[in-house]
């Protein structure tokens, strides 16, 4: 893998385009470039067409759309999808996509890096990761629970980046680059990046190669770092305000600290053995470096809206591989034969400030006045995975899909807690060199089976019947261990003995879907689903046994070590019931495609952030149901030659049915110390966190033929509505945070060969709170020390600049 690895990114100095055709999927790959979205051509259900012939609810946005609305990742593109809603925490991480409202999670400042309740795709392969959309034919979103087709972190939906395929019969090349300015920055941010398609040997072997490199500059200060960790105050001058002697002698500055460089390729060699035979290789890698979060700190200590009150940078730096093999078979007209095998490895290095965690667990570490503490962890997610399936090609009015799916992740996290010179290390375990306040280490492995067939029959020209089903079933088991050196124990956990255990479940999944061609721009269609998301191990140690400091037995432990119970340390599947029923229609000659769906979806035994008995540590746990109900619509009009204008809106009211008792964590009395952590009831209609109730987007583009080419103008307004933060926010010191309306615009003129051109991203420079990590309960003083703990992630304020492309 190594040897290949370098081999294909050594490829990556040329640069080049190009298409190929082989299948009817295969050509769907390369098909997305259209300027018309109703008129891309999509293969979710497995088999190729436009997305007004699919009856199901999809979304897609073409390569054209990509690049005109500078959608760089999958944090761009929650703006053009209805039902979606993407908080912007930054680089550090893929971010939180909720899909339909289901998400019972608290909001955070930093994001996810994983997510099992939705399906991201780069092309067949499951990985939750942000890879850049560079050479992207398409992106498909499939909205509502994916079960059957999709069985790995579909209970939401399913998100597919269908990249171009190698061209086996032309050369092509393509270059671009972005330089640009951002407000309350100091530096300026650029993008280069290219493509190149290589004909090997004519129609039998080519080379496909995407690669490119970004530089955002950021504009996220931290005023109120220490200068020598231990010795300088963190707080010189008391909880409201630094004087500047005080500053000059114990704290430093950082401008710009959320920057994000980013380097990522993507290669492909196509072996085309036959027109019945192709298999396609590829290894993709990215790799992101940033120094601090996206967030402020709420004013504390006089920070402002683009400041955050962090005593130490936040680095990240994180890297995905992938590699797969991909095999296309037509088995004698009777069936297309598609085999994946892939293998992705992902690592997360951060390092965080610690000083606010200890702080509110109230341990007494702030009686030491340079008290202050920094954690660091290593996150290795390791992915072997297979699927086979077979789709029928024999024609006639009933047609089929049958498959099987194996998948394997493994898990390695490593986490360690330092309290740089503080006096207690040496009352602790020596030698501690490193002055570990708490370390701890986790290990698990899921592994999933699964079969999978679905069905179609059309009983007439117009009407279809599609019945399908999946069995699945998952082994969990997880091992770790934890140590606090400074009440005695070892400095490293691999020094204790691990504890933990094993768990598995099985069950079925299905899919019921009708749809009737009233007219062939009039479809009506319907769904009846269920989805799964698999249970799994919770990244907490599992706590040891017996339970040291615990005289009483009532498996609290009397000091600090945050660990697992049995019934902590795993979490079972939850599943979704989604019944949704809508209208694709296409009128005046399709200069107006205008389309409705409703949902209704019920959540069972859902997955629910809460914490360790022991340290409060968060965890999954299984609890509640709840029933996320609404409707999405989507428009597009051409009035006159030249102009289109196009609107998404899409409604969606999430909440829980049932109460979930001692679930939220709250400190009581709140924001003020010494408090103790309860846990409060989640109670029926509580909304959930995390997304949008109302959310949608209008634009309007503009083609106006001149010389060899076309000016074109495009102008895009996107809203985001209120989204609250935590269930039971009103009463469990959560947020609601406010709707918000961005606007973007370009101006370009664009020929065959080439075009350049201008544009702006949040052109009215709003300010917005996207997330906020943790809750108000965690606030106020704690022996005079003003706690920091209260994070507010921020958008991204207005963007300028230039562009151009050039194609070869």
């Amino acid at each position: 893998m190594k040897l290949l690895r370098n081999t294909l990114m050594g490829a990556t100095i040329l640069m080049g385009v190009g298409t190929n055709t082989v299948f009817a999927q295969d050509a769907a790959e390369n098909d997305g470039s259209s300027g018309d979205r109703n008129e891309i051509v999509v293969t979710a259900t497995r088999r190729a067409a436009t997305i007004q012939d699919v009856p199901i609810n999809i979304s897609a946005v073409g390569a054209e759309q990509i690049a005109k609305q500078r959608i760089d990742d999958v944090r761009d593109l929650a703006d053009f999808t209805p039902g979606m809603t993407i908080s912007d925490t930054g680089p550090g991480s893929t971010g939180t996509i909720v899909l339909r409202g289901l998400n019972a999670s608290d909001t955070d400042s930093s994001g996810n890096s994983y997510d099992d309740a939705i399906g991201v795709y780069l092309g067949e392969v499951p990985l939750y990761y942000d890879f850049k959309m560079l050479d992207i034919a398409r992106v498909e979103t499939l909205l509502g629970p994916q079960g059957t087709l999709y069985g790995l972190g579909t209970l939401a939906g399913a998100i597919r980046n269908i990249p171009n395929r190698p061209n086996l019969t032309t050369f092509g090349s393509e270059a671009h680059g972005r330089l640009y300015g951002k407000d309350h920055s100091g530096n300026t941010g650029f993008q280069l990046d290219g493509v190149i398609n290589i004909p090997i040997f004519q129609d039998h072997v080519a080379f496909r190669s995407a690669t490119g490199y970004y530089y955002d500059p950021g504009f996220i200060d931290s005023p109120l770092l220490l200068q020598q960790p231990g010795v300088s105050l963190p707080q010189p001058s008391g909880p409201d305000a630094v004087t500047p002697a005080d500053y000059a002698a114990n704290l430093k500055r950082r401008d710009d600290v959320n920057f994000e460089k980013t380097f990522t390729t993507r290669n492909q060699l196509l072996v085309q053995f036959s027109e019945d035979l192709q298999a396609n290789f590829t290894y993709a890698y990215q790799q992101t470096r940033t120094d601090g979060g996206q967030y402020n700190s709420n004013g504390v200590l006089g920070t402002g809206r683009y400041e955050n009150a962090a005593r130490y940078l936040e680095p990240v730096k994180r890297r995905a591989h992938l590699g797969s093999m991909e095999i296309n078979a037509n088995l004698a007209d009777f069936a297309d034969l598609v085999a994946t095998t892939a293998y992705t490895d992902v690592r997360n290095q951060r390092r965080s400030d610690n000083t606010d965690l200890l702080l509110d667990l109230d341990y007494g570490y702030e009686t030491f006045p340079a008290f202050s503490s920094w954690n660091e962890s290593v996150d290795r997610r390791k992915q072997f995975n297979q699927e086979v399936r077979f789709v029928s090609r024999h024609g006639g009015p009933f047609s089929w899909v049958l498959g099987g799916f194996f998948n394997r992740q493994k898990l390695h996290r490593d986490y360690v807690e330092h309290v740089p010179n503080h006096p207690w290390v040496e009352f602790g375990t020596q030698p501690n060199p490193d002055e570990v306040e708490y370390a701890s280490y986790v290990k698990s492995k899921v592994t999933e089976k699964a079969v999978f067939g679905e069905g179609t029959f059309r009983v007439t020209p117009n009407w279809q019947l599609t019945a399908g089903a999946r069995y699945f079933g998952y082994t969990s088991k997880i091992s770790g261990a934890l140590v606090v050196p400074l009440i005695g124990d070892p400095v490293s956990p691999y020094d204790m003995p691990p504890a933990g255990g094993p768990a598995k479940k099985s069950g079925w999944v299905w899919k019921f879907n009708s749809s009737y061609n009233f007219t062939p721009d009039i479809m009506l269609y319907a769904t009846y689903s269920k989805g799964y998301r698999i249970g799994g191990p919770n990244s907490v140690a599992p706590c040891p046994k017996p339970l040291p400091n615990d005289p009483d037995g009532d498996g609290i432990n009397n000091t600090q070590l945050p660990c697992g119970h049995p019934n902590e340390v795993q979490y079972d599947p939850d599943t979704t019931k989604n019944a949704e029923i809508g209208i694709r229609t296409q009128w005046f000659d399709r200069k107006l495609t205008f389309n409705f769906n409703v949902f209704h979806i019920k959540w069972d035994g859902i997955q629910l952030d809460s914490a360790t008995v022991n340290g409060i540590v968060g965890i999954t746990v299984n609890g509640g149901k709840a029933k996320s109900e609404g409707f999405e619509t989507s428009f597009q009009v051409k009035p006159v030659d030249g102009l289109s204008i196009q609107g998404t809106y899409s409604y969606t009211n999430a909440k829980l049915t049932q109460n979930v008792p001692d679930n939220i964590p709250v400190n009581d009395p709140a924001g003020t110390y010494p408090s103790v952590p309860i846990k409060l009831d989640a109670l029926s209609g509580d909304r959930l966190p995390g997304s949008a109730k109302n959310s949608g987007s209008l634009g309007a583009t503009y083609t106006l033929p001149f010389k060899e080419g076309n000016i074109v103008a495009d102008w895009t307004a996107t809203y985001r509505g209120s989204v609250v933060t935590r269930l039971g926010w009103d009463r469990a010191f959560g947020d609601k945070l406010p709707g918000y309306v961005l606007h973007r615009a370009s101006l370009a003129y664009e020929t065959e060969r080439y075009s350049l051109g201008i544009f702006a991203n949040n052109i009215f420079d709003k300010y917005a709170v996207s997330s906020v990590a943790n809750d108000r309960s965690r606030v106020g003083l704690n022996d005079g020390v003003v706690l920091r703990y209260y994070k507010r992630a921020v958008i991204s304020p207005r963007t300028f600049g230039i562009e151009a492309r050039f194609k070869y």
